[in-house]
């Protein structure tokens, strides 16, 4: 049983795209329809940079999404691809609801686009952080993040919660500062999260073709009416990845198929659950072997 998964912010890389975009009529589509919607040239934001512009959080987005879904339609251009389940973290929770049927890419990359900006202005730029805490478990973060908070009067909590050795602070193995311009997935997006609602207000879900498991319930939705309050929830709620691939590992899933740049969900999951089959899909080179393995072949 097939589950697609769709990267987040952070995956990003000047040149992304570029080769699937020249190759596969499918994968140029996405991209103009992206440019159209924006009224500017995502596209040569993602094949040219320069890398101070894409990696803005209201370009990064829209970029990421749109190459994600460019590389999905290449795959469905070879043959069929039916997932029994989608996810994607974070940001790739929109891609998993345009491969879901549940949202039309144009709706979804302008969404995008105006998340990024209201996340980003949600804190002002320095005045916030994210790390990753590596080799500590997860209950060990939570008492830290809770004392922290305590201690100073400062927002300081979990965001993503990765894979088991991966999430904390104090008393880690290791921390990693992650690059990114503001504090996402805490409550110092709230704000964001509610300017956000009013954009989703307006948007129409349809009801996924294939369940969705959502970052904030790390559950199955096939409930279109219940999306907006989900991704408006999402911005402000941490990233439950662990639980969301052990939902689908319970639910029958044995492999996993990454669609979009880079490859950090695919190494995630394989810190999460070994015994599922992994493949990625992030270049043209991959796209033809990425095919056969959506085929179960």
């Amino acid at each position: 049983m097939l589950a697609l998964l769709f990267p987040g912010q952070g995956s990003h890389e000047v040149g992304m795209g570029r080769d699937v975009f020249e190759a596969s009529p499918a994968a140029r589509e996405i991209f103009q329809t992206a440019d159209a919607a924006l009224g500017y040239s995502l596209s040569q934001l993602c094949f040219e940079g320069p890398e101070d512009a894409l990696v803005r959080t209201e370009v990064q987005q829209p970029a990421i999404l749109t190459t994600s879904i460019a590389l999905l339609r290449a795959i469905e251009e070879r043959g069929p691809v039916e997932p029994a389940f989608v996810a994607g973290h974070s940001l790739g929770e929109y891609s998993a609801l345009v491969a879901s049927g549940a949202l039309p890419f144009d709706d979804a990359v302008r969404l995008v686009q105006t998340r990024g900006r209201f996340m980003q202005e949600a804190v002002p730029e320095g005045r916030g952080a994210m790390a990753a805490v590596i080799g500590t478990e997860r209950e060990v973060v939570e008492r830290c993040c809770a004392e922290a908070a305590a201690a100073t009067g400062q927002v300081v909590s979990p965001a993503n919660y990765n894979s088991p050795p991966q999430t904390v602070i104090a008393g880690a193995k290791r921390t990693v500062p992650l690059p990114v311009s503001a504090p996402f997935h805490c409550q110092l997006m709230v704000r964001a999260a509610e300017k956000l609602a009013l954009e989703l207000a307006g948007t129409r879900f349809a009801d996924p073709v294939c369940p969705i498991v959502t970052n904030v319930e790390a559950t199955t939705n096939t409930d279109g009416s219940r999306i907006a309050a989900l991704l408006e929830q999402q911005v402000s709620a941490p990233v439950r990845f662990v639980e969301m691939v052990q939902h689908l590992a319970q639910r029958g899933v044995t492999r996993v198929l990454e669609v979009g740049p880079g490859r950090v969900l695919t190494g995630l999951v394989r810190r999460i659950d070994r015994d599922l089959e992994r493949g990625n899909c992030s270049t043209l080179d991959e796209v033809g072997e990425a095919a056969v393995f959506a085929a179960g072949s």
